[in-house]
């Protein structure tokens, strides 16, 4: 078993405040790490503070905070906060997002998403270390930066990466990497670019629920959204599923949604998506780990169940 297993917080549908109980709960459950998101719901780092005070032993990450939505200073000072209130447990993960949350939810220029993230990243590095800076990036410029308040220790900071360029940046320059929609086959083709060394976090959507039809029909609606962006679907064409979504990604441009759900294969449901009883989701989780995922991070998707049951279910053994 990995010395690592982490959850997604918040859950949906449970008011922020009303996690308190389980997150106080989940080191004992076996949890070790706690990962925040940002899309259009809270941001990623208000939850993972409240559970810096709920939970004094977890690891919190930000998986992922997007490199355009907030100036260099700003995204240096959220991550300082964190850090101070979480010492030494507090993963700075960035990443480029995409044009849809940059440029239509935030009125942020989507351009240049490897040279930005490189950039944010060398800012990122000097600005948590107390250092002032004064730096003409190739993306941006900062001009006479200090922070008030150094976080000590400085938190890592990963890469939200896909393919080899950014895998082989956060190999070389981050702490790690962050995946994202993947099977545990395909592991092992990230490792091998990222190397055998730096930690790889993925968040790996688990549905337990033994209604396999129930599960494959949200997973489609799932999928269809994701890998029809286009980042992510060059990834997968990357990992080998050119061919076998090919189907989806022309209903999906001929604006047909429905019939891009239906072209989906179970096959590549089951790969993508986690589901079954709570026992049978556990053992595809730690399948990640045994090829080669450093810290799994379970993102419960909605069944109509108790999330908090069952986030106890699906604890480590």
């Amino acid at each position: 078993m990995t010395n690592r297993w982490g959850i997604t917080i918040p859950f949906t549908g449970v008011p922020l405040a009303a996690h308190r109980e389980l997150v106080q709960e989940l080191p004992d459950l076996g949890y070790t790490d706690a990962w925040s998101a940002e899309t259009a719901g809270t941001d990623a780092f208000s939850p993972l503070l409240l559970a810096s005070q709920w939970a004094p032993s977890l690891r919190l990450g930000t998986a992922i905070v997007p490199v355009y939505t907030r100036g260099p200073g700003l995204l240096a000072m959220s991550a300082a906060t964190l850090a101070e209130c979480a010492p030494g447990r507090f993963v700075l993960g960035i990443g480029t997002s995409s044009p849809v949350i940059v440029e239509g939810w935030n009125a942020a220029e989507f351009s240049e998403p490897f040279a930005r993230t490189r950039d944010t990243l060398r800012f990122l590095r000097a600005a948590l270390a107390g250092e002032k800076v004064t730096e003409k990036y190739p993306t941006f410029s900062v001009s006479k930066f200090r922070l008030e308040r150094i976080p000590d220790p400085a938190p890592p900071i990963m890469l939200a990466a896909l393919r080899p360029g950014m895998l082989k940046l956060a190999a070389k320059e981050a702490d790690g990497a962050i995946t994202n929609w993947l099977a545990p086959a395909d592991v092992p083709k990230v490792r091998e670019v990222l190397g055998p060394e730096p930690e790889l976090a993925a968040r790996i959507f688990v549905c337990p629920t033994e209604d396999a039809e129930a599960a494959r029909g949200l997973g489609r609606l799932l999928i269809s959204s994701y890998l029809t962006v286009p980042v992510y679907a060059k990834f997968h064409d990357w990992l080998g599923r050119e061919e076998i979504l090919a189907p989806m990604h022309q209903a999906w441009a001929a604006g047909d949604r429905k019939a891009a759900n239906a072209a989906i294969p179970d096959e590549v449901v089951d790969d993508l998506i986690v589901h079954g009883s709570p026992e049978a989701c556990r053992e595809r989780v730690q399948s990640y780990v045994d090829n080669g995922l450093t810290t799994p991070v379970i993102a419960l998707l909605p069944t109509g169940g108790d999330p908090f049951e069952q986030v106890r279910a699906l604890r480590p053994r």
